[in-house]
């Protein structure tokens, strides 16, 4: 249970993390294309309410809370990504998840 401090400042736990860092998690599992497939084959990316929250998570986009990403620029794109619709369709084919996955890969691989 979460003392009264915490409540008060709303710094609400939810098992033992903060909204934030639940969040966090989860925006960055965006960037595995695989996991924006299961997404999409479990049709979560058809649920306007979840369209939202994805919506609601740019936020991470503000370098003040970019700096917490690991891997800011794929989680990033993905996050951009999802708020179209037409990517939201098309994820679902797992030629869409191998072509992410090579860009992926390519851009890793790249030297400036």
């Amino acid at each position: 249970m979460a003392d009264r401090s915490s409540q008060e400042t709303g710094d609400r736990t939810y098992g033992g993390f903060t909204r934030f860092e639940l969040e966090l998690e989860f925006v960055q599992c965006l960037a595995n294309p695989w996991y924006m497939n299961h997404l999409a084959v479990q049709k979560y990316l058809e649920v306007p309410e979840f369209v939202a929250y994805l919506d609601y998570l740019q936020y991470f986009k503000e370098a003040k809370y970019a700096k917490y990403l690991i891997y800011p620029g794929p989680t990033l794109q993905a996050l951009e990504l999802l708020q179209q619709e037409r990517f939201r369709k098309d994820i679902v084919d797992q030629n869409v998840v191998f072509h992410l996955i090579n860009e992926g890969l390519k851009a890793g691989t790249e030297r400036p």
